[in-house]
């Protein structure tokens, strides 16, 4: 059944009790418990059992395009710095190389629904060679009918063009997701991203022209020389170009794990109240605005692909966050990707030299991963129902996986006790719902159910950011 989530409401007091290290949930199990113990013949064992089924999943695909022409320094993703447009082509013929080892593990008639292209900066490629990507994907895979893909791509205004939107339009792509971040250029010489408004609003612009569903804009808040004044205006100018999805992600700093966020002067980072008051201030003016909190850190306008999902009941998580294709089975290819195929979880090597020794040796290039049993199936299940729609059913969960749901979660009912009299949670007659209080805690809620993390942390517990 259909569902829609309520809107959030900003509870200070209870943000700053609950604001604590946690997982973003994009999979259950997390990657931090991925192990080398799973590689290329654990892969293959699973993507056989997904074929030849009188029901076999579609597959969604994920292309990593790792280069980034500059360091932008709030970064945590895996990418490679380099002006040297010649890694591209190469990196390419690996890719191809992955594809044709990778494909062949698939049933021909299995439709492939999505396509995503992340990075790093995707568009570090030229618009061409993106199209021979594709076409090379093309060749391997069969692609679903156009006018039911997500074909998704992210994309660096700075480095784009109105003319390089129309040939990625030209190939297909429906969706465009432009990275701002702030416009304020105190801001953006902090994080040494220097981005005009005209050259970002000139790509949203052209997006629409040349016929893209949907456009998103990410914004962060918490960066450094960042102000609330400073943030309201970049938000104005966010809104006056009405994008259809906007996410406002909190900015994690972990300078012991991203060597570029050492660049980032602690004292020039807002303190914790005003971090609070950015997130307070963005939740207001989007609400106001008409977007529907879909849950974490995103927003959409209602009639768009992610608002539409939530709606009906079937919103899913994943690596490329919040999508509307729950039955899929996930292939990730080029470095350090993941897929999500059956009950198992792999990834490739973090480091090029890695993937690509792999890849000449003749082997699928996985580093690690891990089988999921019939407990993390479940909780998996129940975390994407606390992410993505913010409530339990007990009854349904437990006639799918044939349990009785309070005696199985006895221990993780028993932990969210303490949550439900703070008001992030209420015990309903069928199950449970996150309150407007905790609907920007979801992590925490879902933390409850992680088997996986110590009740006590520590120094080799992994670290995540907190929760806000």
């Amino acid at each position: 059944m259909g569902h829609v989530s309520p809107t959030p409401m900003f509870d200070a007091d209870l943000l700053r009790r609950y604001d604590i290290p946690g997982p973003r949930y994009t999979s259950y199990p997390t990657a931090p418990q991925f192990s080398a113990r799973f590689g290329a013949p654990e892969l293959r064992a699973h993507a056989a059992s997904t074929n030849g089924l009188e029901h076999a999943r579609p597959l969604s695909l994920y292309v990593h395009v790792p280069f980034c022409t500059s360091p932008c320094f709030y970064c945590g993703c895996n990418r490679v710095i380099t002006r040297d447009k010649a890694r591209g082509e190469l990196y390419l013929d690996y890719l191809y190389r992955e594809i044709a080892r990778m494909a062949p593990l698939f049933d021909s008639g299995r439709p492939v629904v999505q396509l995503h292209f992340g990075g790093g900066t995707p568009n570090f490629l030229t618009p061409a060679q993106i199209a021979d990507c594709v076409a090379e994907l093309r060749s391997q895979f069969t692609f679903a009918d156009p006018a039911t893909m997500d074909f998704s791509i992210e994309l660096d205004p700075r480095f784009v063009t109105p003319a390089d939107i129309a040939e990625l339009a030209a190939v297909g792509f429906t969706r465009a997701s432009l990275g701002v971040q702030d416009f304020d250029p105190g801001v953006q010489k902090a994080v040494n991203r220097l981005q005009g408004v005209e050259e970002t609003l000139a790509i949203v612009a052209a997006c629409r022209e040349h016929g893209m569903r949907s456009v998103n804009i990410d914004l962060i808040y918490g960066l450094p020389k960042q102000t609330c004044d400073g943030f309201a205006r970049t938000l104005e100018i966010v809104l006056d170009a009405r994008p259809d999805r906007i996410a406002v992600y909190s900015y994690a700093h972990l300078p012991q794990l991203f060597k570029p966020q050492q660049r980032i002067a602690d004292a020039d980072l807002p303190d914790r109240e005003t971090k609070l008051a950015l997130l307070q201030g963005a939740i207001e003016r989007l609400v106001a605005a008409g977007y529907v909190y879909i849950g974490m850190d995103h927003f959409a306008l209602p009639d768009d692909d992610l608002a539409r999902a939530q709606a009906r009941g079937d919103l899913h998580r994943n690596f490329m966050g919040y999508t509307t294709h729950a039955e899929s089975d996930l292939i990730g290819l080029g470095v350090s990707a993941i897929s999500h195929i059956g009950d198992s979880f792999s990834q490739n090597p973090r480091d090029i030299a890695s993937w690509e020794r792999a890849i000449d040796d003749g082997r699928m290039p996985v580093w690690r991963g891990m089988p999921l049993d019939r407990d993390d199936v479940l909780r998996a299940e129940v975390i994407q129902e606390l992410m993505c729609h913010g409530r339990l059913d007990y009854a349904r969960i437990g006639r799918r996986y044939d349990i009785v749901f309070t005696d199985y979660f006895a221990d993780a009912l028993s932990r969210l006790a303490p949550l439900a009299d703070d008001g992030l949670l209420t015990f309903t007659r069928v199950g449970i719902q996150a309150t407007p209080r905790g609907r920007l805690l979801l992590r925490v809620i879902a933390m409850c159910f992680d088997r996986y993390l110590p009740a006590a942390p520590s120094p080799d517990t992994p670290r995540f950011s907190r929760t806000i």
